[in-house]
C-alpha cells in the first residue's frame, strides 16, 4: 500500500501555530501602542496592486528580481505587494485634496518577496510601515527615527545591543558630486554602497571600477565613507539628531555614511536599525522620500517612514533572552464536567462566566478529574472551575489555581471576582 504524502506549505512561507500566533499577536500590540503612542492613525492597502506601482520608483531589482507576479483574466500585470510605501502614496494621492496634513499612518500585514529563504530571510512576512506625509520639516524625520527607537525600548532591547545608523542621500549626493560622481551614475553608486557590507572588499572594489570609476574616485568614497563626522556638514541631519535627543532616545542613533538605502525613492535622511554585533540583518529601515506621491499621480507631498519585518526582531529577541513567554491559550478558565446529569449545569455555569467577560473553556465529556486538570494545565489554562453535586446543593462552586494548587470553595458570583482579579486565597489541599 503506497504511503500517502502531506501536502507542504508553499516554500518560504509559515505556519503560525498558537505559540507563533501568540508571538505575532505580541509583536503587533507593541507596534499598535508605540504608533498610536506618537498619534498615528491605523490604515491598510491591498495585498495585489498593479506591476507598474512598483516600476515606478521601487527600482528593477524589486520589480523584476523580487516580486510575485501574475496575470490576471483580463491579461493586467498583478504583483503580491511586496513593500507598501507605493500603495500609501497612491492612497494618499487619491484622496490628497481632502486629506489633513501632516498624515501620520500606520500599518501592519503580510508582504511577498521572492528571495532565497534562510535563516532572517521568508517569502512571506510580516511588516510593520509608519509615515508621515506633508512635512518638510526635518523635525518629522526625527519624531519617525525616534518612534523606531522608542520600539526597540519598549521591547526590552537597550542602545548597547542595537543601534539606529542615520545618513543623509541629499548629503551623500552633494559628496559625490564633489569627487566627480555625476548624477547620471548616481543610483548606481548609491547601490554600490548599499552593498559594501554583503561582498567581500575586493569584488566590492572591482565592482566599482567596472561601472567606471576611477581609481582616485574609488579611495575618495572610501574615505567619505569612513567619515563618522560628515553628518556635521547636514543641517537636515543635525535637526534629526537635536529632536532625537530633545525625544530622549539620542543613544540608540549613531551617524554611519555607508547608510543609503537600496529603494530609489529616497531623497534625504535615511536610516537602518541593527544589533550592534551586525549578526543579523536590518531590523528596520526607512528614510524620506518627497517625490513618490508626485510619481504616482498626484502633486507633491513629501514623506518619510519605515518598515520593519517580523523575521528578524523575533530572531534578535531570541538571541539577547528578551523574547516573552507568551500564554498560547485565551482562557482564563476550564469549566470542568463532573457527570452526564450536570451537563446543562455545567453549561449554563461556563455560559454566565463568559457574560461576565472572562474567557472559559467547557471540557466536553465526564472523565475523571485529574484528565480534565492535567487538559487545562498542558494547556496552559490558569484555573479550573468545578462544578460537582455538592456545589449544586450549595449554590457554589470550586475554584482551583493550578499553578499553586490552591483551590477554595465560592459562590459564583465570589468566583467571578476572583478569575478577574487573578487572586485566590490560600485554602484546603489540592483536590
Amino acid at each position: 500500500m503506497a504511503t500517502k504524502t502531506a501536502i507542504q506549505a508553499v516554500k518560504g512561507t509559515r505556519d503560525f501555530y498558537p505559540e507563533a500566533m501568540a508571538f505575532r499577536n505580541w509583536l503587533y500590540g507593541k507596534i499598535r501602542a508605540i504608533s498610536e503612542r506618537f498619534g498615528y492613525q491605523e490604515y491598510e492597502a491591498p495585498i495585489l496592486e498593479r506591476l507598474e506601482l512598483y516600476a515606478a520608483k521601487s527600482g528593477e531589482e524589486l520589480v523584476k528580481e523580487q516580486s510575485f507576479v501574475l496575470k490576471d483574466r483580463g491579461g493586467d500585470e498583478l504583483a503580491l505587494r511586496p513593500e507598501l510605501t507605493p500603495s500609501l502614496a497612491r492612497m494618499i494621492a487619491q484622496r490628497q485634496a481632502s486629506l489633513v496634513l501632516p498624515v501620520r499612518w500606520y500599518s501592519f500585514g503580510p508582504f511577498w518577496r521572492y528571495e532565497r529563504p534562510q535563516r532572517g530571510r521568508t517569502r512571506e512576512f510580516f511588516q510593520w510601515n509608519i509615515d508621515l506625509l506633508g512635512s518638510d520639516s526635518p523635525t518629522a524625520d526625527g519624531e519617525i527615527v525616534s518612534i523606531g527607537a522608542e520600539f526597540l525600548r519598549s521591547v526590552g532591547l537597550t542602545p548597547d545591543e542595537v543601534v539606529i545608523r542615520l545618513n543623509s542621500r541629499r548629503l551623500m549626493e552633494q559628496k559625490l558630486a564633489e569627487i566627480g560622481i555625476g548624477a547620471e551614475q548616481r543610483l548606481e553608486v548609491f547601490h554600490l554602497i548599499d552593498r559594501r557590507d554583503r561582498m567581500p572588499p575586493d569584488k566590492w572594489q572591482a565592482w566599482a571600477l567596472e561601472m567606471g570609476l576611477s581609481a582616485g574616485q574609488l579611495d575618495a568614497l572610501t574615505a567619505l565613507l569612513g567619515d563618522s563626522e560628515l553628518w556635521r556638514e547636514s543641517e537636515e541631519l543635525q535637526q534629526v539628531f537635536a529632536t532625537a535627543e530633545a525625544l530622549g532616545v539620542a543613544d540608540y542613533l549613531t551617524y554611519d555614511a555607508s547608510i543609503v538605502r537600496g529603494l530609489d525613492y529616497y531623497t534625504g535622511p535615511v536610516f537602518e536599525a541593527y544589533d550592534r554585533g551586525r549578526t543579523l540583518r536590518a531590523i528596520f529601515g526607512g528614510g524620506r522620500y518627497d517625490n513618490l506621491v508626485a510619481d504616482v499621480g498626484g502633486d507633491r507631498i513629501p514623506g518619510v517612514g519605515f518598515a520593519m519585518g517580523d523575521v528578524i526582531i523575533e530572531l534578535l529577541l531570541e538571541r539577547v533572552g528578551k523574547r516573552p513567554k507568551l500564554p498560547t491559550t485565551p482562557s482564563r478558565a476550564l469549566v470542568t464536567l463532573f457527570s452526564a446529569d450536570l451537563y446543562g449545569q455545567t453549561l449554563a455555569l461556563a455560559a454566565s462566566l463568559r457574560r461576565a467577560g472572562i474567557n472559559v473553556e467547557q471540557y466536553l465529556e465526564p472523565e475523571r478529574l485529574s484528565k480534565q486538570v492535567r487538559y487545562a494545565d498542558r494547556k496552559g489554562i490558569p484555573w479550573v472551575v468545578i462544578l460537582g453535586p455538592d456545589e449544586v446543593a450549595a449554590g457554589r462552586v470550586v475554584l482551583k489555581e493550578l499553578a499553586s494548587g490552591e483551590q477554595r470553595s465560592c459562590t459564583p458570583a465570589e468566583a467571578i471576582e476572583l478569575l478577574k482579579a487573578g487572586q485566590v486565597e490560600h485554602a484546603s489541599s489540592p483536590v
